[in-house]
């Protein structure tokens, strides 16, 4: 039995997407201000050795992540998959009670 989303539903959704989004976009930005002053640090005081570039593959990493997760990239870090195995998960619990 599928119901249709509500108006307020909707909008609760469309406002969570954006405030993902919203939260990327400035985990972007923090990791741009960030690197470049590492970068600037790294390069006046110790240029022979580039040590700014294990933070950068460590949080370029984690950037990667959540942009996968933010703009649906991976399959299975999507909503839609979420919302598959949430139901997949209620349906099995309610056949599990209909026979005890």
């Amino acid at each position: 039995m599928e119901t249709k989303a509500t108006d307020y539903e909707k909008y609760q959704r469309a406002k969570e997407k954006v405030a993902e989004i919203k939260g990327f976009y400035s985990h972007l930005l923090s990791f741009v201000f960030v690197m470049a002053f590492l970068i600037f640090v790294n390069l006046k005081y110790t240029p022979q050795y580039l040590w700014f570039l294990w933070t950068f593959f460590g949080w370029g990493i984690g950037l990667l992540f959540h942009a996968s997760r933010t703009f649906n990239i991976v399959p299975f870090l999507n909503s839609d998959w979420e919302q598959r195995k949430i139901k997949q998960y209620m349906d099995e619990e309610n056949n599990k009670n209909k026979f005890i």
